[in-house]
């Protein structure tokens, strides 16, 4: 199992980053299989860094094999959403940046992809006109609309198929609107996927 996750995928996110609009391709990285933090489990804040920021996103469910897939079928290749967390050492990715250095260390450390409980696809209608949000502690701080997608998940699913054979279980982190912020020991995270509360997670 591996976690595909696509990075400055929402425009007012890339603006609070400061980076420039995308418009041709995605910008794909990976998560290993240890990075998974399954639902209901806490989020042990790391020693390492001094900064970690949720990064709240909708998460797909890759569900059969496929390599090359075109993108009028990738509706086929998944089957379920959810709202999933990828946690950020912001600033590590601060220091990784400035020297044009990969993102792995701030990105694909062990319970950095939080996900949710799933919904299936069948029950959600388009999903390019979905709604999420998280709150911590209870406050709202981040919301997004799926349709504000610089690429939307069909074409995702395409995209990452052209270099990765997707297989079932897979996951697909899709990125993150604005609203980034820090989180710190007792925080709790809550999301949604409209109505829907599919993902809670304690930080210890």
């Amino acid at each position: 199992m591996k976690i595909l996750c696509a990075g400055l995928n929402y425009a007012e996110h890339n603006k609070e980053l400061g980076d420039a609009l995308l418009e041709k391709e995605p910008v794909i990285f990976l998560k290993p299989e240890s990075a998974l933090l399954r639902a209901g489990l806490p989020f042990f804040v790391p020693d390492w860094a001094e900064r970690f920021d949720y990064e709240a996103e909708v998460a797909v469910r890759i569900c059969r094999l496929g390599k090359d897939i075109e993108e009028r079928f990738a509706h086929r290749y998944y089957d379920a959403l959810t709202v999933g967390i990828d946690f950020t050492a912001r600033d590590l990715e601060h220091r990784l940046r400035a020297k044009s250095l990969p993102w792995t260390l701030c990105k694909s450390f062990d319970q950095s992809a939080a996900v949710g409980l799933w919904v299936p696809v069948e029950g959600l209608g388009d999903v390019q006109d979905l709604h999420f949000r998280l709150a911590k502690n209870g406050q709202t701080v981040q919301q997004g609309w799926t349709g504000d997608m610089v690429h939307g998940i069909d074409r995702l699913v395409a995209f990452c198929s052209r270099f990765f054979t997707l297989k079932h279980g897979d996951i697909l982190f899709t990125g993150t609107p604005a609203g980034i912020g820090p989180v710190a020991e007792g925080d709790v995270l809550e999301g949604w996927l409209d109505e829907v509360k599919v993902l809670q997670v304690r930080v210890k």
